[in-house]
């Protein structure tokens, strides 16, 4: 997981950005163009088997607070939602040892969010497409019920 770099193809977003910003209400500054990173170039062969997945969020009202994380399948993505929520709950119960929680207490900590959303590349249309918080909250779920079989 990388926190903090958008790795996107260049090609495959600059001739759209104003359909993708205003889609998923982020900032044109967020992405600069032209990327100059090396890594623009080509997408490697491990996320072709994989779809590269960018959660977007933000923690509140404020802007400043919008972030986004860079994963290399929807799975990862969901285990990193999973992971974000589990650290905020041992953040705000720290002598607890053992937390459970479950699927409800998870959709009401990302419904708690200001925005979050996602981006996952389609390798058919080699572009990003993006999908809303109540796809995420879906996806969540089913990825746990992999993980509980």
């Amino acid at each position: 997981m990388q926190i903090g770099r958008v790795v996107l193809h260049q090609r495959l977003v600059q001739p759209y950005p104003l359909v993708l910003y205003i889609a998923l209400n982020i900032d044109v500054a967020l992405i600069q163009w032209p990327l100059k990173s090396s890594s623009c170039s080509l997408l490697s062969l491990s996320h072709m088997a994989n779809k590269h997945t960018i959660i977007l969020m933000q923690t509140s009202q404020n802007k400043a607070t919008r972030t986004f994380m860079d994963y290399g399948s929807i799975s990862q993505a969901m285990d990193g939602i999973c992971g974000l929520y589990e650290r905020k709950l041992r953040e705000l119960n720290p002598a607890i040892r053992n937390i459970s929680y479950d699927i409800g207490d998870l959709y009401n900590f990302i419904d708690g969010l200001a925005d979050m959303s996602a981006l996952v590349y389609d390798h058919s249309i080699q572009a990003y497409l993006p999908y809303d918080r109540q796809w995420i909250k879906q996806r969540t779920l089913r990825h746990l019920q992999k993980l509980a079989h």
